[in-house]
């Protein structure tokens, strides 16, 4: 089995702590600047915190 990169185990939803003991970095600011999230996520956050605006688009 492939090891997956920090970015990918974000996605996946790895906590912070998690990622900060796969990639042995002390300060969790520089595991936040290694996982980016992807614009699918972001989308998928902001139906979960607006679930009456899904499925609208904005103009």
């Amino acid at each position: 089995m492939a090891a997956l990169s920090l970015p990918h185990l974000g996605e996946q939803g790895a906590s912070l702590l998690m990622l900060m003991a796969k990639s042995r970095h002390k300060k969790a600011g520089n595991v936040r600047r290694c996982v980016k999230p992807s614009a699918e996520a972001i989308a998928e956050v902001t139906s979960l915190l607006a679930p009456g605006t899904r499925g609208t688009e904005r103009a």
